[in-house]
């Protein structure tokens, strides 16, 4: 049988290579040749939120939320890279996984990808930072802004923040689950809330263009596992 670990790393690979874009080919291609983070070493950051978490995976109509559920206890929740940049209120909002880059157990210094989960009815207010992003959701659902456009997010949608635009994420009563990556200027110091600067997301988005939504074709559906205990 598959080591979870290496099947969970695989379903991410896919995901990541459906994007057509380098950067996420390079993720892809690193992370698949990694045998996965050691539960041993893992923090226990999500243990609060642990079971929320878990029933969402279950719940998620895709294959990568299921390989991910299957690997869960590996996972290493509490390291969030950008943590020192941000308010313990904030802090308190979301909890990461983080599987790739300069701090993570997979060390990788020009790239940085991992897990986000962000408690329901929460927002994460308005912020930026010079890497570009790509978020996929694999479980939940988040009312998403980038600069004045806004969308609906569910299941297998992504999106993709280019430099510097402002974004936000509301979570309803489920709260979400969903895969990033970082590539570009991987650095933290460019990260920055922009708490009611409702007049910098706008300006950004007329520059930065319209919000792009899609469906990678790397999201398989499988038939959902019962939740582990």
């Amino acid at each position: 049988m598959p080591d979870p670990s290496r099947r969970m790393l695989a379903e991410i690979a896919a995901v990541f290579r459906a994007e057509s874009r380098a950067c996420a080919d390079r993720t892809a291609d690193i992370l698949a040749t990694f045998p996965g983070p050691d539960a041993a070493a893992c923090g226990a950051d999500a243990d609060a939120d642990a079971d929320v978490i878990r029933a969402l995976l279950a719940a998620s109509p895709l294959a990568v939320a299921h390989a991910t559920l299957a690997a869960f206890d590996a996972l290493p929740w509490g390291r969030n890279p950008v943590a020192s940049r941000i308010s313990a209120e904030d802090n308190g909002l979301y909890r990461v996984a983080n599987l790739m880059g300069p701090e993570g157990p997979l060390f990788c210094p020009t790239l940085r990808a991992g897990f986000y989960y962000q408690r329901p009815d929460t927002r994460y207010g308005l912020h930026s930072h010079a890497a570009v992003e790509t978020y996929v959701i694999i479980a939940g659902r988040a009312h998403w802004t980038a600069g004045d456009t806004q969308r609906e997010m569910a299941p297998g949608h992504a999106v993709h923040h280019s430099t510097y635009l402002p974004h936000a994420c509301q979570t309803g009563p489920e709260g979400v689950v969903a895969l990033w990556r970082w590539s570009g200027d991987i650095g933290i110091e460019s990260y920055r809330m922009h708490h009611g600067l409702d007049a910098f997301g706008a300006a950004a988005a007329r520059q930065a263009g319209p919000l792009p939504v899609s469906r990678p074709a790397g999201l398989r559906p499988s038939v959902p596992p019962a939740v582990p205990r």
